[in-house]
């Protein structure tokens, strides 16, 4: 099946869902057919994806400035559009049943198709352009998916959050895809993928770090970490896409993309590291304050997006395979466990885990799911995330001159035991306590989609050569080379079996600890008062103060300030840009000593006469000269029309002029001080020399006149005039005539309102006066 017909009925569909379901909302409940068609569609490619290395589709975009709607199922992107389509299907059949009864669910499903379309096409594209339109799109649907309480505070503040935090970094991301497709000369990926020392280009470091920001903000990486928790206000079908297999896996799937041209630049290698392992750790120590299932979870997903991260810095081969297997397991376990989070909260009332206790005796089916995927969360034996944890330890053993990252992985992965162990054993077993609702299991559709991840997860462990030709096509696009994935349970008696068993004792121990280590983290303020989101609320308050101080500074009320400084900072731009560019000449002096001569030298006198004037009237008279001088030059240079034309302008300018300023409130005399004058005096010669120089240096090039012999060869045949001046107006350029005929007619409403309005005003200020007499 095309891609390109996959992504658009992804999109299309948004509108045409919202219709439907406005006229029968229990139609919502099909809605997962939508995304179960897409994932068979794309795994129908699957077989030419591994028998030919990729699709490539390209429809002309905008062919002017080389862009293309490209799209390219590889390994990577085909793996990513699967647990797009894939998962959503669960979540879309979730949502139908969570969310019944809702006024609406339709807003819901049409934002949550578009949030859908909008990641398949970022993770299929195959233009740098496409790939930033379909980030911005992510953004902007999950702004509205977060926010779909908006009366809620909490909902609204998260989903700005959110968005300011994800396209500021999209921001980033805008520029170092400039600056790649400049140095690559194409913005198409495949192209660039394919280039040999694009990484020494002058502009790498640039484009690293801003890509490399872009990437950070979509993923949660630290700082910029603080959005994706709070992000738990949004119903759980949304937390649960978000998480797992679509927003924040954005940034992941960007890097990845990326890291065979960059792969061994140092920078790279240091800044994705250093993240990585900061974000692990961020990520673990926060996860310990929580309560709320769903907040402990999403910081697990931050321990988890840092694992990522760290995976595709490590140069190793084998760190690509393990990535895109911790990828596949993340996405399975974190979908099914929000969504058990979510079902806790639906039939019990609460999520709060130091509330929850002993509710298998009461939901055995939803207890069941939750531990078999609790146990893959944990690495346990014989579950598929066991696989990947042995294969993200190797991979650390092997890729890592340092025992820095492993250390790491055993603190974090220690602490993801201990959430998988509060989030299934504490909250489903020991003593059953009170909740805010009965509890009981959920309706099927409720509980099916995370039983099946949950089954996934444990089949794929038992079998995991299921994935394996998947997972090497994945792993050979991260690493920019063919990868020999191998996937088994086991692995023999191996050092990273060892380190399984002591992450697994650790964890425990951490588990054992929970509510003194949770009371102790929740009772240090400083982690919250000093933390980014505190920075964030801080910088939000911050933001109205600087504006207002900016438009102290630069609004100060006068007119003269304001032309001052646009002619001094165009003046000044324009001129350095013109003298470093070497773009100033001087032309031929020949007849300057003529009659003609003295032109110049009364316009000169005349601008001196405008400078010096003391008051408005006589100011205007100058100017007056000033333009009636010029009048002469067009006239004495053989433009009689134009000359006639500005001879009319200056008069009518001056005589509107002496009918207005008797009725605006002008000084008699110039109020300025001798400095202000002497400011003024120089910024309107610097800005007139520079405007001298360039028109001087305009003279001095060659005439190019292949435009003037087209205006006299076009003229008469085509707008049948003889007046070149004319034909050019009102013909050549009559939209523009006509925009700036528009400009001054509005601005002559504008005037007459304004005397108008002084009329009336001074009428009413008349009538106590004669009232009074």
């Amino acid at each position: 099946m095309p891609l390109t017909l996959l992504v658009l009925t992804a999109l299309l569909s948004a509108p045409l869902l919202w219709a439907l379901l406005r006229w029968r909302a229990p139609l919502a409940a099909l809605a997962w057919l939508l995304p179960a068609a897409l994932c068979a569609g794309f795994a129908g490619l699957l077989p030419e994806v591994l028998a030919h290395g990729a699709r490539v589709e390209v429809t002309p975009w905008i062919p002017s400035l080389g862009v293309a709607l490209a799209l390219r199922a590889d390994g990577l992107s085909l793996l990513f559009a699967l647990l797009i389509t894939g998962i959503g299907s669960f979540i879309f059949l979730y949502a139908a049943r969570y969310l019944a009864g809702h006024a609406d669910i339709a807003r819901f499903f049409a934002r949550l198709t578009l949030f859908m379309g909008a990641m398949l096409g970022a993770v299929l594209a195959d233009d740098l352009i496409a790939l930033l339109v379909f980030w911005e799109l992510t953004s902007l649907a999950s702004f509205l998916l977060i926010g779909f309480t908006p009366e809620q505070a909490a909902s609204r503040r998260a989903a700005q959050q959110g968005l300011l935090i994800t396209v500021s970094g999209g921001l980033a991301l805008l520029a170092g895809a400039l600056l790649l497709g400049q140095a690559a000369g194409t913005f198409r990926i495949s192209e660039i993928l394919a280039m040999d020392g694009l990484a020494s280009h002058a502009n790498t470091a640039w484009v690293i770090a801003l890509v490399a920001l872009g990437a950070f903000a979509k993923s949660a990486q630290v700082p910029l970490h603080a959005w994706l928790p709070n992000a738990m206000v949004a119903p759980t079908p949304v937390s649960a896409f978000l998480h797992s297999a679509t927003m924040v896996k954005l940034g992941v799937y960007l890097l990845a993309r990326l890291n065979p041209v960059y792969g061994e630049h140092p920078l790279w290698t240091g800044l994705l590291l250093t993240a990585g392992l900061a974000t692990m750790l961020t990520g673990a120590l926060l996860s310990l304050r929580e309560t709320d299932l769903k907040r402990v979870l999403a910081y697990s997903t931050v321990v988890s997006l840092g694992t990522l991260v760290t995976l595709i810095a490590l140069p190793h081969p084998l760190a690509a395979t393990a990535m895109v297997a911790f990828l596949i397991v993340h996405a399975l376990y974190k979908a099914c466990l929000f969504m058990v989070a979510g079902i806790v909260d639906h039939e019990a009332g609460t999520r709060d885990s130091t509330r929850l206790g002993g509710l298998a005796r009461r939901m055995p089916l939803t207890a069941a799911t939750a531990l078999l995927a609790g146990l893959s969360m944990a690495g346990l034996p014989p579950f598929v995330g066991f696989v990947a944890k042995e294969l993200v330890y190797e991979a650390q053993l092997s890729g890592s001159a340092s025992w820095l990252p492993v250390a790491v992985a055993i603190v974090a992965n220690a602490v993801m035991v201990a959430v998988a162990g509060v989030v299934t054993v504490r909250a489903f077993w020991g003593p059953l306590r009170p909740t805010p609702h009965t509890p009981h299991d959920p309706p099927l559709a409720m509980w099916i989609g995370p039983a099946l991840l949950a089954a996934l997860g444990l089949l794929l462990g038992l079998a995991p050569g299921l994935a394996g030709d998947l997972v090497q096509a994945a792993a050979s696009a991260v690493a920019g080379r063919a990868t020999a994935a191998t996937l088994s349970l086991w692995h023999g008696l191996t050092p990273m079996l060892a380190l399984s068993a002591f992450t697994l004792a650790l964890g425990l121990a951490i588990y054992r600890g929970w509510n003194r280590l949770h009371r102790t983290l929740a009772a240090r303020e400083a982690i919250a008062t000093h933390g980014p989101d505190a920075a964030y609320d801080r910088a939000m308050a911050a933001l109205p103060r600087l504006a207002l101080w900016q438009t102290q500074a630069i609004q100060s009320g006068s007119l003269r300030r304001y032309l001052g400084a646009t002619l001094a900072v165009v003046g000044g731009a324009v001129g350095l840009t013109a003298f470093a560019r070497g773009a100033l000449a001087w032309p031929g002096l020949d007849g300057a000593a003529s009659l003609y001569a003295l032109l110049p030298a009364l316009l000169l006198l005349a601008a001196w006469a405008v400078v010096r004037a003391r008051g408005f009237l006589r100011g205007m008279v100058a100017a007056g000269m000033v333009g009636f001088g010029l009048a002469l030059v067009f006239l004495f240079h053989g433009a009689p029309d134009l000359a006639f034309t500005q001879f009319s302008v200056e008069a009518v300018a001056i005589v509107v002029l002496l009918a207005v300023v008797g009725r605006l409130p002008f000084a008699r005399e110039d109020a300025r001080t001798a400095p202000q004058r002497r400011v003024d005096a120089a910024i309107a010669i610097g800005f007139g020399a520079v405007a001298s120089l360039l028109l001087l240096s305009v003279l001095a090039t060659p005439f190019d006149e292949r435009l003037s012999d087209f205006f006299r060869a076009a003229s008469v045949p085509e707008a049948h005039g003889r007046n070149l001046v004319n034909v050019i107006i009102v013909d050549f350029r009559a939209l523009d005539t006509l925009g700036e005929i528009t400009v001054l007619a509005l601005a002559a409403l504008a005037a007459a309102a304004v005397l108008a309005g002084t009329r009336r005003s001074r009428g009413a200020a008349d009538e106590p006066e004669e009232s009074a007499a």
